[in-house]
């Protein structure tokens, strides 16, 4: 178990509790969303099989970035215990990751999936169902007053949930990078799930035109919790 989903466990982090698109949601430290009356979980860039998807390339990574992407995701699900997933997209690193996942992560991830609706929306990396795991696949799903896709369209979109950009932000003057939710509460861009991915600062050019400035947020991961930062205070 590695530290975060340690400090999960233990009760050390807070989630932020708001309201989304007049949703009430909760923005949870290990990068998943809440939503509270649909007891639904969001997760988004997964990124599974990526190290094999390198190998497979000539480009060598450690092969563990799978099974630990799956143990922080069992224990989000163990205290959430949702009846729905909502899987926002790359979640394999590329169409032939599910379909040669070793078999005890093959295993593991279908013990998580028992028992709930699981939806898969497709993404860039991953534009086809992924073979043999069941659950439904999708490009877009509406769930209340909020819909769920892979890539945010452009200008503003109430009460879109997306996530592809991989939200990262820093403090202006101090600080290292974190993980955010990048929200203005109307819409919402999820941080990257995978434990080996990386990140696109929410200044970035690729954000612009998607949030109301004067409301928009970083909700950056922390040790204790999630703190929500004007982007104003942002470098």
């Amino acid at each position: 178990m590695n530290a975060l989903a340690r400090r999960l466990k233990q009760g050390e982090c807070e989630g932020l509790a708001m309201r989304l698109g007049g949703e009430a949601v909760v923005c949870d430290p290990a990068g998943v969303l809440h939503l509270v009356e649909a007891n639904t979980l969001v997760v988004s860039d997964l990124h599974l099989e990526k190290g094999a998807a390198f190998a497979r390339r000539g480009m060598f990574l450690p092969p563990y970035d799978t099974a630990a992407t799956l143990s922080l995701l069992a224990s989000t699900l163990d205290r959430y215990r949702p009846s729905r997933v909502i899987c926002l997209g790359d979640s394999f690193h590329d169409r032939d990751g599910a379909a040669l996942m070793p078999a005890p992560e093959r295993e593991r991830l279908a013990t998580l999936m028992k028992g709930r609706d699981w939806i898969w929306i497709t993404g860039n990396h991953d534009p086809l169902p992924p073979r043999g795991l069941g659950g439904e696949t999708l490009t877009e799903i509406s769930v209340g007053a909020l819909s769920f896709r892979h890539e945010p369209s452009a200008g503003p979109r109430r009460g879109e949930v997306a996530g592809h950009l991989h939200p990262v932000a820093r403090l202006a003057g101090r600080g290292s990078r974190r993980a955010c939710f990048a929200t203005d509460g109307e819409r919402m861009i999820l941080p990257s799930f995978g434990v080996t991915t990386g990140g696109l600062n929410v200044l970035d050019r690729a954000f612009h035109g998607m949030f109301d400035l004067t409301r928009a947020m970083a909700c950056m991961i922390g040790h204790k919790g999630i703190y929500p930062i004007g982007f104003r205070a942002l470098a």
